[in-house]
C-alpha cells in the first residue's frame, strides 16, 4: 500500500547532508523552533509531521511505526531530500529507529532525544490503548490534555511558567484520531535495542536530567548498545528538552552532525 503522503517542513535552508527532525507525541514539527534557532548557519534542517499530526493526514495508515517509517521515508524521497541525520524525540525516536531498520540507507547517523529503544512495559501498553480508546469515544482531546504536566520537568514548573500555554496550543492543535493512531502505533512498538547493535554511523543520544518518562537508565542503555554513541544529559529540562533547553539540544545535534559529515 502506497504510504500517505506525509508534510515535510524545510527549517533551516543550507546544502549538504541535512537533519531530520521527527516530533513527539502529541505534538508536531513546531516543537523543534527553538532548537533550529540555536543551530549553526548553512545547515540543512527538514522536520516530518507524522501521520495525522501537524499538516500531515492521517488517511487508511495503518497504527504502526512501521507504516510510519515507511511514510516518513516516502516523504523524503518525494521531497527530493538526501540522506542523512535523523532526529527524533520521544515517538519520533521509535520512528527514527524504525527507520534505521526498515531503510538504513537514508539514516547516516541517529540523534535519539529523550526517547528509548525498549518496548513498553504490559501496563503501559495498556495504558496507551485506553487513552486511544477514550479519544475516539468522546472526539475529545481531554485524555492528553494534562500532558504539559508530565512532559516538561520542575525547573520549568518553577522558572518557566510561560511553556505551558505553548505546549497545551500545540497539543489542542492535533486530532483525536492521530492521537488514537499514535498511542496504538507506539504500543504495539517492539524492543529495537538490537537496531542499535548493528548500526554503525554516529549516534547522538540526549536526555533531560529530570526526564521521568524515559530517564538516564534509558539512555545510557541505548549508549550501551551502540558502537558509536555520545551520551548528552541535558541540566534542568525534562521530556521536552528541545523546549526547556534548546541550545544544549542544538549543540549535541551539531555535534552529531558533523561526526556524519567527517564519515562521509
Amino acid at each position: 500500500m502506497t504510504p500517505t503522503p506525509l508534510a515535510t517542513h524545510v527549517l533551516h535552508d543550507g546544502a549538504g547532508v541535512p537533519l531530520v527532525l521527527l516530533h513527539g507525541f502529541p505534538l508536531d514539527h513546531r516543537m523543534w523552533s527553538p532548537v533550529v534557532a540555536e543551530l549553526p548557519p548553512g545547515l540543512r534542517v527538514v522536520a516530518v509531521d507524522l501521520p495525522g499530526f501537524g499538516h500531515s493526514d492521517l488517511g487508511h495508515t495503518p497504527p504502526t511505526l512501521e507504516a510510519a517509517a515507511d511514510a516518513v521515508h516516502a516523504a523524503l524521497r518525494h521531497a527530493g531530500e538526501g540522506n542523512g541525520a535523523v532526529v527524533g524525540l520521544s515517538m519520533g525516536g521509535y520512528v527514527a529507529l524504525t527507520l534505521a531498520e526498515r531503510h538504513p540507507e537514508v539514516v547516516h547517523g541517529l540523534g535519539l532525544v529523550d526517547t528509548k529503544s525498549t518496548a513498553d512495559t504490559e501496563e503501559a501498553r495498556a495504558g496507551r490503548l485506553a487513552t486511544a480508546r477514550a479519544v475516539e469515544d468522546t472526539q475529545t482531546l481531554d485524555a492528553v490534555m494534562g500532558m504539559p504536566d508530565k512532559l516538561l520537568g520542575p525547573t520549568s514548573k518553577m522558572e518557566r511558567r510561560s511553556l505551558y500555554p505553548t505546549v497545551d496550543h500545540w497539543i489542542r492543535s492535533q486530532s483525536p484520531s492521530a492521537v488514537a493512531w499514535a498511542q496504538r502505533a507506539m504500543a504495539a512498538r517492539p524492543d529495537r535495542t538490537d537496531v542499535l547493535h548493528r548500526f554503525t554511523g554516529p549516534v547522538a543520544v540526549v536526555v533531560g536530567a529530570e526526564d521521568t518518562i524515559t530517564p538516564i537508565d534509558e539512555a545510557k542503555h541505548m549508549v550501551d548498545a551502540a558502537s558509536d554513541a555520545t551520551l548528552h544529559v541535558v541540566a534542568n529540562a525534562a521530556h521536552l528538552s528541545t523546549l526547556e533547553e534548546p541550545a544544549a539540544v542544538a549543540q549535541a545535534l551539531t555535534e552529531l552532525h558533523e561526526r556524519v559529515v567527517e564519515q562521509l
